[in-house]
Protein backbone atom coordinates (compact mmCIF):
# COMPACT_ATOMS: atom_id res chain seq x y z
CA UNK A 1 0.00 0.00 0.00
CA UNK A 2 1.48 3.70 -1.04
CA UNK A 3 1.58 5.96 1.65
CA UNK A 4 1.13 9.76 0.76
CA UNK A 5 2.61 12.16 2.85
CA UNK A 6 3.94 15.85 3.04
CA UNK A 7 6.25 17.77 5.45
CA UNK A 8 4.57 20.52 5.30
CA UNK A 9 2.51 19.64 8.23
CA UNK A 10 5.25 20.25 10.97
CA UNK A 11 4.46 24.04 9.95
CA UNK A 12 1.27 23.58 11.91
CA UNK A 13 1.06 23.38 15.99
CA UNK A 14 -0.74 26.14 17.97
CA UNK A 15 -3.19 26.47 21.43
CA UNK A 16 -6.23 25.41 22.47
CA UNK A 17 -8.83 26.42 24.71
CA UNK A 18 -9.39 23.10 26.32
CA UNK A 19 -10.56 22.77 30.08
CA UNK A 20 -11.06 26.25 30.90
CA UNK A 21 -7.31 27.05 29.52
CA UNK A 22 -5.00 27.90 27.13
CA UNK A 23 -2.53 24.85 26.41
CA UNK A 24 -0.87 23.69 23.50
CA UNK A 25 -2.74 22.08 21.33
CA UNK A 26 -2.96 17.89 21.51
CA UNK A 27 -3.01 17.91 17.57
CA UNK A 28 0.72 17.92 17.35
CA UNK A 29 3.49 17.11 14.47
CA UNK A 30 4.55 14.14 16.43
CA UNK A 31 1.24 12.45 15.61
CA UNK A 32 1.96 12.27 12.06
CA UNK A 33 5.56 11.81 12.36
CA UNK A 34 5.24 8.90 14.36
CA UNK A 35 2.63 6.80 11.83
CA UNK A 36 5.10 7.20 8.94
CA UNK A 37 8.08 6.05 11.59
CA UNK A 38 5.58 3.25 11.79
CA UNK A 39 5.10 2.71 8.61
CA UNK A 40 8.65 2.84 7.47
CA UNK A 41 9.38 0.19 10.08
CA UNK A 42 6.76 -2.48 8.61
CA UNK A 43 7.62 -2.22 5.30
CA UNK A 44 4.17 -1.31 4.68
CA UNK A 45 5.29 0.22 1.25
CA UNK A 46 6.30 3.12 -0.70
CA UNK A 47 5.95 6.53 0.73
CA UNK A 48 5.46 9.06 -1.74
CA UNK A 49 5.44 13.05 -1.83
CA UNK A 50 2.11 14.86 -2.34
CA UNK A 51 1.05 16.60 -5.46
CA UNK A 52 0.22 20.25 -5.24
CA UNK A 53 -3.19 21.20 -6.51
CA UNK A 54 -5.00 24.09 -7.59
CA UNK A 55 -7.60 25.69 -5.15
CA UNK A 56 -10.90 24.91 -6.60
CA UNK A 57 -10.08 21.38 -5.64
CA UNK A 58 -10.87 22.52 -1.85
CA UNK A 59 -13.78 24.67 -3.20
CA UNK A 60 -15.83 21.35 -4.43
CA UNK A 61 -16.01 20.66 -1.39
CA UNK A 62 -16.08 23.92 0.73
CA UNK A 63 -17.56 27.28 -0.44
CA UNK A 64 -15.37 30.27 -2.24
CA UNK A 65 -15.68 32.34 1.37
CA UNK A 66 -14.70 29.85 3.75
CA UNK A 67 -11.31 28.75 1.54
CA UNK A 68 -10.46 32.31 1.33
CA UNK A 69 -10.75 33.22 4.92
CA UNK A 70 -8.90 30.46 5.69
CA UNK A 71 -6.20 31.96 2.89
CA UNK A 72 -6.17 34.74 4.39
CA UNK A 73 -6.72 34.89 8.32
CA UNK A 74 -3.44 35.20 9.13
CA UNK A 75 -2.67 38.07 7.22
CA UNK A 76 -6.00 40.03 8.23
CA UNK A 77 -5.12 38.98 12.56
CA UNK A 78 -1.69 40.10 12.04
CA UNK A 79 -2.36 43.25 10.64
CA UNK A 80 -4.17 44.48 13.69
CA UNK A 81 -0.62 44.18 15.64
CA UNK A 82 -1.81 40.70 17.13
CA UNK A 83 1.48 37.97 16.87
CA UNK A 84 -0.10 34.94 18.89
CA UNK A 85 -2.94 32.77 17.52
CA UNK A 86 -5.86 33.89 16.07
CA UNK A 87 -8.58 32.35 18.25
CA UNK A 88 -12.43 33.07 17.43
CA UNK A 89 -14.11 35.41 20.27
CA UNK A 90 -17.79 35.01 20.14
CA UNK A 91 -20.00 32.91 17.91
CA UNK A 92 -23.14 33.66 15.68
CA UNK A 93 -25.59 30.75 18.14
CA UNK A 94 -28.93 30.63 18.24
CA UNK A 95 -30.91 33.98 17.16
CA UNK A 96 -27.40 35.41 16.36
CA UNK A 97 -27.26 36.70 12.30
CA UNK A 98 -25.60 33.77 10.87
CA UNK A 99 -25.64 34.62 7.07
CA UNK A 100 -23.69 37.60 6.83
CA UNK A 101 -19.80 37.20 7.03
CA UNK A 102 -18.51 39.92 9.08
CA UNK A 103 -16.20 42.72 8.08
CA UNK A 104 -13.69 42.09 10.73
CA UNK A 105 -11.14 39.03 10.99
CA UNK A 106 -12.60 38.97 14.89
CA UNK A 107 -16.27 38.28 13.56
CA UNK A 108 -14.54 36.22 10.64
CA UNK A 109 -13.16 33.67 13.14
CA UNK A 110 -16.24 33.40 15.04
CA UNK A 111 -18.25 32.84 12.06
CA UNK A 112 -16.13 30.38 10.41
CA UNK A 113 -15.49 28.03 13.30
CA UNK A 114 -17.25 26.04 16.05
CA UNK A 115 -14.70 26.01 18.87
CA UNK A 116 -11.92 27.36 19.89
CA UNK A 117 -9.50 24.46 18.92
CA UNK A 118 -8.70 25.33 15.60
CA UNK A 119 -5.84 27.88 16.11
CA UNK A 120 -4.75 29.89 13.30
CA UNK A 121 -0.98 30.38 12.79
CA UNK A 122 1.48 31.93 10.02
CA UNK A 123 1.71 28.98 8.84
CA UNK A 124 -1.41 26.89 9.33
CA UNK A 125 -2.60 27.84 5.94
CA UNK A 126 0.69 26.26 4.24
CA UNK A 127 0.13 22.96 7.00
CA UNK A 128 -3.88 22.76 5.63
CA UNK A 129 -3.33 23.09 2.09
CA UNK A 130 -0.61 20.70 1.93
CA UNK A 131 -2.92 18.02 4.13
CA UNK A 132 -5.95 18.53 1.71
CA UNK A 133 -3.35 17.89 -0.97
CA UNK A 134 -1.91 14.21 0.43
CA UNK A 135 -5.44 13.58 0.29
CA UNK A 136 -6.28 14.47 -3.13
CA UNK A 137 -2.69 12.79 -4.48
CA UNK A 138 -4.40 9.34 -2.84
CA UNK A 139 -7.56 9.78 -4.12
CA UNK A 140 -5.61 10.02 -7.54
CA UNK A 141 -3.89 6.77 -6.74
CA UNK A 142 -7.25 4.75 -6.30
CA UNK A 143 -8.43 6.44 -9.97
CA UNK A 144 -4.91 5.44 -11.16
CA UNK A 145 -5.75 1.67 -9.96
CA UNK A 146 -4.50 0.93 -6.90
CA UNK A 147 -6.97 -1.18 -5.11
CA UNK A 148 -5.56 0.74 -1.66
CA UNK A 149 -3.83 3.95 -0.57
CA UNK A 150 -2.87 5.93 2.66
CA UNK A 151 -3.26 9.15 3.12
CA UNK A 152 -1.01 9.68 6.41
CA UNK A 153 -2.98 14.01 6.30
CA UNK A 154 -2.17 15.99 9.41
CA UNK A 155 -4.29 18.54 10.21
CA UNK A 156 -7.09 16.05 10.01
CA UNK A 157 -10.28 17.37 8.64
CA UNK A 158 -13.51 15.17 9.27
CA UNK A 159 -14.78 18.05 11.67
CA UNK A 160 -14.78 20.71 9.05
CA UNK A 161 -17.63 21.57 7.51
CA UNK A 162 -18.47 23.65 4.54
CA UNK A 163 -18.33 26.85 5.90
CA UNK A 164 -16.77 25.90 9.12
CA UNK A 165 -13.42 24.80 11.16
CA UNK A 166 -13.10 23.34 14.57
CA UNK A 167 -11.63 19.69 16.33
CA UNK A 168 -8.24 20.58 14.94
CA UNK A 169 -9.68 20.31 11.11
CA UNK A 170 -9.73 23.25 8.41
CA UNK A 171 -10.23 21.44 5.24
CA UNK A 172 -12.36 18.17 4.83
CA UNK A 173 -9.50 16.12 3.64
CA UNK A 174 -12.01 13.12 3.24
CA UNK A 175 -14.85 14.45 2.09
CA UNK A 176 -12.25 16.82 -0.71
CA UNK A 177 -10.86 12.99 -1.68
CA UNK A 178 -14.66 11.72 -2.09
CA UNK A 179 -15.54 14.61 -4.20
CA UNK A 180 -12.60 14.06 -6.19
CA UNK A 181 -13.45 10.55 -6.66
CA UNK A 182 -16.88 12.12 -7.84
CA UNK A 183 -15.88 14.17 -10.20
CA UNK A 184 -13.66 11.62 -11.78
CA UNK A 185 -16.19 9.25 -12.92
CA UNK A 186 -17.52 7.48 -9.65
CA UNK A 187 -21.00 7.56 -9.27
CA UNK A 188 -21.09 6.64 -5.72
CA UNK A 189 -18.57 6.81 -3.05
CA UNK A 190 -19.19 5.79 0.79
CA UNK A 191 -17.40 7.34 3.73
CA UNK A 192 -16.52 5.18 6.73
CA UNK A 193 -15.74 7.71 9.96
CA UNK A 194 -14.19 5.71 12.57
CA UNK A 195 -12.73 8.19 14.60
CA UNK A 196 -13.85 8.44 18.12
CA UNK A 197 -15.59 11.81 17.88
CA UNK A 198 -18.51 12.17 15.26
CA UNK A 199 -17.42 13.64 11.84
CA UNK A 200 -19.63 16.24 11.95
CA UNK A 201 -18.23 17.99 8.85
CA UNK A 202 -18.02 15.64 6.34
CA UNK A 203 -22.05 14.78 7.19
CA UNK A 204 -22.32 18.59 6.97
CA UNK A 205 -21.15 18.39 3.19
CA UNK A 206 -23.17 15.24 2.05
CA UNK A 207 -26.45 15.46 4.13
CA UNK A 208 -28.68 16.67 1.40
CA UNK A 209 -27.11 13.91 -1.47
CA UNK A 210 -27.66 10.55 -2.81
CA UNK A 211 -24.43 9.86 -4.77
CA UNK A 212 -22.08 9.76 -0.98
CA UNK A 213 -22.97 7.50 1.76
CA UNK A 214 -21.45 8.88 4.94
CA UNK A 215 -21.25 6.29 7.60
CA UNK A 216 -19.97 7.08 11.31
CA UNK A 217 -19.20 4.90 14.40
CA UNK A 218 -18.60 7.00 17.24
CA UNK A 219 -18.77 8.23 20.73
CA UNK A 220 -22.77 8.97 22.14
CA UNK A 221 -23.05 12.53 21.23
CA UNK A 222 -25.13 13.70 24.59
CA UNK A 223 -21.32 13.16 26.39
CA UNK A 224 -18.74 12.92 23.58
CA UNK A 225 -17.10 15.80 21.53
CA UNK A 226 -18.79 17.35 19.13
CA UNK A 227 -22.00 17.45 21.37
CA UNK A 228 -24.73 18.47 18.68
CA UNK A 229 -24.39 16.25 15.92
CA UNK A 230 -23.61 12.36 15.14
CA UNK A 231 -27.39 10.82 16.94
CA UNK A 232 -29.28 7.77 15.48
CA UNK A 233 -31.91 10.09 14.19
CA UNK A 234 -29.57 12.36 11.64
CA UNK A 235 -30.35 10.49 8.67
CA UNK A 236 -30.16 13.17 5.72
CA UNK A 237 -32.55 15.48 4.04
CA UNK A 238 -33.90 16.11 0.62
CA UNK A 239 -31.83 13.72 -1.74
CA UNK A 240 -29.58 12.57 0.72
CA UNK A 241 -32.63 11.08 3.45
CA UNK A 242 -31.35 7.54 4.30
CA UNK A 243 -27.57 8.30 3.30
CA UNK A 244 -26.17 9.38 6.76
CA UNK A 245 -26.14 6.36 8.73
CA UNK A 246 -24.82 6.99 12.69
CA UNK A 247 -23.81 4.54 15.15
CA UNK A 248 -23.53 6.33 18.07
CA UNK A 249 -21.22 3.52 21.18
CA UNK A 250 -21.48 4.07 25.04
CA UNK A 251 -18.64 4.95 27.39
CA UNK A 252 -16.45 2.25 27.48
CA UNK A 253 -17.10 0.44 24.53
CA UNK A 254 -14.51 -2.20 23.46
CA UNK A 255 -13.75 -4.11 20.46
CA UNK A 256 -16.40 -6.63 20.95
CA UNK A 257 -19.21 -4.14 21.16
CA UNK A 258 -17.28 -1.70 18.77
CA UNK A 259 -17.05 -5.27 16.27
CA UNK A 260 -20.59 -5.29 16.17
CA UNK A 261 -21.53 -1.71 15.10
CA UNK A 262 -18.38 -1.92 12.27
CA UNK A 263 -19.76 -5.38 10.72
CA UNK A 264 -23.63 -3.10 10.70
CA UNK A 265 -21.75 -0.24 8.90
CA UNK A 266 -19.97 -2.46 6.67
CA UNK A 267 -23.34 -4.46 5.42
CA UNK A 268 -24.65 -0.45 5.26
CA UNK A 269 -21.76 0.34 2.61
CA UNK A 270 -22.43 -2.87 0.86
CA UNK A 271 -25.70 -2.97 -0.03
CA UNK A 272 -24.91 0.88 -1.41
CA UNK A 273 -22.15 -0.45 -3.88
CA UNK A 274 -19.90 2.02 -3.93
CA UNK A 275 -17.47 2.29 -6.51
CA UNK A 276 -15.00 3.71 -4.15
CA UNK A 277 -14.78 3.66 -0.36
CA UNK A 278 -12.69 6.35 1.92
CA UNK A 279 -12.06 5.73 5.31
CA UNK A 280 -11.84 8.65 7.96
CA UNK A 281 -9.00 6.68 9.87
CA UNK A 282 -8.97 7.66 13.53
CA UNK A 283 -7.20 6.01 16.13
CA UNK A 284 -8.71 8.00 19.68
CA UNK A 285 -10.86 4.95 19.85
CA UNK A 286 -7.59 3.24 21.55
CA UNK A 287 -7.79 2.98 25.81
CA UNK A 288 -5.42 5.21 26.39
CA UNK A 289 -6.12 8.04 24.50
CA UNK A 290 -6.20 11.25 26.60
CA UNK A 291 -9.46 12.87 24.75
CA UNK A 292 -11.57 10.21 24.26
CA UNK A 293 -13.04 6.89 26.91
CA UNK A 294 -13.42 3.51 24.44
CA UNK A 295 -11.37 0.81 25.30
CA UNK A 296 -9.87 -0.51 22.24
CA UNK A 297 -6.29 -2.41 21.77
CA UNK A 298 -3.64 -2.27 19.60
CA UNK A 299 -3.97 -5.56 18.57
CA UNK A 300 -7.84 -4.25 17.95
CA UNK A 301 -7.20 -3.05 15.08
CA UNK A 302 -6.06 -5.34 12.89
CA UNK A 303 -9.56 -6.99 12.57
CA UNK A 304 -10.94 -3.58 12.08
CA UNK A 305 -8.86 -3.52 9.17
CA UNK A 306 -10.07 -7.08 7.77
CA UNK A 307 -13.31 -5.89 8.46
CA UNK A 308 -13.12 -3.10 6.33
CA UNK A 309 -11.52 -5.01 3.65
CA UNK A 310 -15.27 -6.99 3.47
CA UNK A 311 -16.39 -4.10 1.35
CA UNK A 312 -14.36 -5.46 -1.62
CA UNK A 313 -13.85 -1.79 -3.84
CA UNK A 314 -10.72 0.34 -3.70
CA UNK A 315 -10.47 1.97 -0.79
CA UNK A 316 -8.84 5.50 0.55
CA UNK A 317 -7.80 5.77 3.99
CA UNK A 318 -7.15 9.11 5.19
CA UNK A 319 -5.40 9.78 8.55
CA UNK A 320 -7.47 11.89 11.42
CA UNK A 321 -7.09 11.55 14.84
CA UNK A 322 -5.87 9.92 17.67
CA UNK A 323 -3.87 11.67 20.46
CA UNK A 324 -1.66 8.77 22.39
CA UNK A 325 1.53 9.26 20.41
CA UNK A 326 3.67 6.20 21.23
CA UNK A 327 0.43 4.20 20.04
CA UNK A 328 -0.59 5.56 17.49
CA UNK A 329 1.88 4.41 14.59
CA UNK A 330 1.21 1.22 15.63
CA UNK A 331 -2.49 1.46 15.91
CA UNK A 332 -3.06 3.26 12.75
CA UNK A 333 -0.79 0.94 10.52
CA UNK A 334 -2.46 -2.03 12.35
CA UNK A 335 -5.52 -1.16 10.56
CA UNK A 336 -3.38 -1.16 7.19
CA UNK A 337 -1.84 -4.22 7.39
CA UNK A 338 -5.06 -5.99 8.42
CA UNK A 339 -6.88 -4.64 5.45
CA UNK A 340 -3.93 -5.78 3.05
CA UNK A 341 -3.86 -9.29 4.62
CA UNK A 342 -7.59 -9.70 4.38
CA UNK A 343 -7.33 -8.37 0.83
CA UNK A 344 -4.88 -10.46 -0.12
CA UNK A 345 -6.52 -13.40 1.23
CA UNK A 346 -9.82 -12.64 -0.50
CA UNK A 347 -7.40 -12.40 -3.69
CA UNK A 348 -6.17 -15.65 -3.92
Amino acid sequence: MLTVFNPAHRLHHGTELKDGTLAPSFEKPSRADTVLARVTEVGLGRVIDATSYDRLCYVRAHSERYVRFLESAWAQWSATGRTHDALPLVWPVRDLATAVEPAFIDGKLGFFAMDAGAPITATTWDAVKGSADVALTGADLILAGHSSAFALCRPPGHHAAREYMGGYCYLNNAAIAAQRLLDQGARRVAVLDVDFHHGNGTQNIFYDRADVLFVSLHGEPSISYPYFSGYESETGVDDGKGYTFNLPLPRGTDWALYQQALARAIDKIKSFQPDQLVVSLGVDTFENDPISHFKLRSEDYLPMGELIACVGVPTLFVMEGGYMVDEIGVNAVNVLLGYEQASASASR
